[in-house]
């Protein structure tokens, strides 16, 4: 069986793509590592998705499947991409459940949070570290956390943290922080919430479970300690493209081109995977627009 459309990434760029694709009937598959719904199924709070004043990313995130549903996307979870082969009109994507030829290829596979690289951050994954406040934040009622990182992501899950932590430090390593400035004025506006500047976390510590963070400061070398319960990390993010052999920037990024067509003839790719100044659910919902309707040109071309 030859599929029209192959779509790897089951986040709002690729359930979007699936929806677009369908209703240009298609013959369609979404593949996806993990869950449906991506990485704002474990988002707290959306609230700058046009139509939704509030909606829990979670809530956001079911909606988006059941659209793709309605139209009959196929999807299956839990599969691994392996790799691409280009053969020319068509392509083989290898993936740990097996192979699926297809016309074309929609890449929209999302980042993973980056790991800080500090001293003990590995050891104490599970045992205080954490990268996502909404799966760990109920672990830490009560107590003191770290966040570390000065973006969206760094604040949005530092406020929701307060709503179970005692105190939440924020620690960046500049002077001023890169997050929305409505984000900005609800974290300096809670007084939970207090920031360390100009400053990097050097070691995560402690026995069993983490019970300190080493900072150093920037600027002086200066090293301080912070006693605390838990580090939660957003210092960035890794595009999910380790298998995709196209062209990408220094970070892996794939660099997308009109139509949000890739180096590659007959793949597209949608989402934050790719080269883009702005990652967000929005954004990511025209990309996947976008690229299931340059699949479709494509194919009619062939």
């Amino acid at each position: 069986m030859v599929y029209d459309v192959v779509i790897i990434g089951g986040g709002p760029a690729g359930l979007t793509a699936g929806i677009y694709v369908k209703r240009a009937m298609l013959n369609a598959i979404l593949l996806e590592r993990t869950g449906i719904g991506g990485q704002i199924i474990i988002t707290d709070l959306v609230e700058n998705y046009p139509g939704f004043l509030e909606i829990s990313g979670g809530d956001l995130g079911r909606k988006f499947e059941e659209h793709a549903q309605k139209f009959g996307l196929e999807t299956k979870s839990m599969v691994e991409v392996t790799g691409i082969e280009d053969m020319g009109e068509t392509k083989l994507v290898k993936t740990t459940e097996g192979d699926f030829d297809t016309k074309t290829v929609i890449i929209a596979t999302g980042t993973t949070p980056r790991k800080l690289g500090a001293k003990g951050e590995l050891q104490f994954i599970g045992r205080g570290v954490s990268y996502c406040a909404t799966c760990d934040g109920f672990f830490f009622r009560d107590k003191i956390v770290v966040v570390v990182g000065g973006g969206d992501s760094a604040i949005t899950e530092a406020i929701f943290l307060t709503k179970m932590a005692k105190q939440v430090i924020i620690v960046h390593r500049r002077d001023k922080l890169r997050a929305e400035k409505i984000n900005q004025e609800h974290a300096f506006g809670n007084t939970k919430i207090s920031f360390v500047w100009d400053s990097v976390v050097d070691e995560i510590a402690g026995k069993q479970v983490v019970e300190k963070v080493i900072l150093r400061n920037v600027k002086t070398d200066a090293l301080s300690e912070i006693k605390t319960d838990g580090v939660f990390i957003y210092v960035g993010l890794i595009p999910n493209t380790g298998f995709a052999d196209v062209k990408k920037d220094e970070g892996g990024f794939i660099i997308p081109y009109s139509g949000q067509a890739t180096s590659v003839r007959g793949i597209f790719v949608a989402g934050d995977c790719r080269v883009t100044p702005l990652r967000q659910i929005a954004t990511a919902v025209g990309d996947g627009a976008i690229a299931a309707v340059s699949a479709e040109r494509y194919i009619e071309g062939l």
